[in-house]
């Protein structure tokens, strides 16, 4: 299974973005009203700086307290993130999600931002992937 195809059966095709000077205040309010974990940083919603996830936000509260939540998504954000392409496999994706231990992956065309795919839904995809390989092997030995 290709991301192209994750990414046609994922409800939106709309990635959530906020720009480097929002503060982590607001980038939670953000992550709160779309109910997702993670945010492109993006001067123009389709250049990418960085990714915000809520671990950031959570290991930066552990370390330098409630005051980080004034700073800005530029200090907390993994600049230059791991990214893939619309013709990458949800294997390669997995592998490289599962290896950098991230839960979200930018996907880029020509160098611009044109999707989003999340741990869940390249797992989504491998199981239904499997249980169509499972069905179509019961198939044959079926004799069907």
């Amino acid at each position: 299974m290709l991301v192209q195809q994750i990414l046609s059966s994922k409800h939106s095709d709309a990635v959530v973005t906020t720009t480097a000077d929002t503060s982590i205040t607001d980038v939670l309010r953000v992550l709160s009203e779309h109910r997702i974990g993670g945010v492109v940083v993006s001067p123009d919603g389709t250049a990418i700086d960085g990714i915000l996830s809520e671990r950031d936000i959570v290991r930066a509260l552990a370390a330098r307290g409630p005051s980080c939540l004034e700073q800005t998504a530029s200090a907390l954000m993994t600049p230059n993130p791991v990214c893939c392409a619309k013709d990458d496999t949800a294997d390669s994706v997995l592998s490289r999600m599962t290896e950098g231990r991230f839960r979200h992956m930018p996907v880029v065309q020509d160098g611009r931002l044109v999707g989003i795919v999340t741990i869940g839904d390249v797992v989504k995809a491998r199981l239904s992937e499997l249980s169509m390989e499972k069905s179509a092997l019961e198939g044959m030995i079926m004799g069907h």
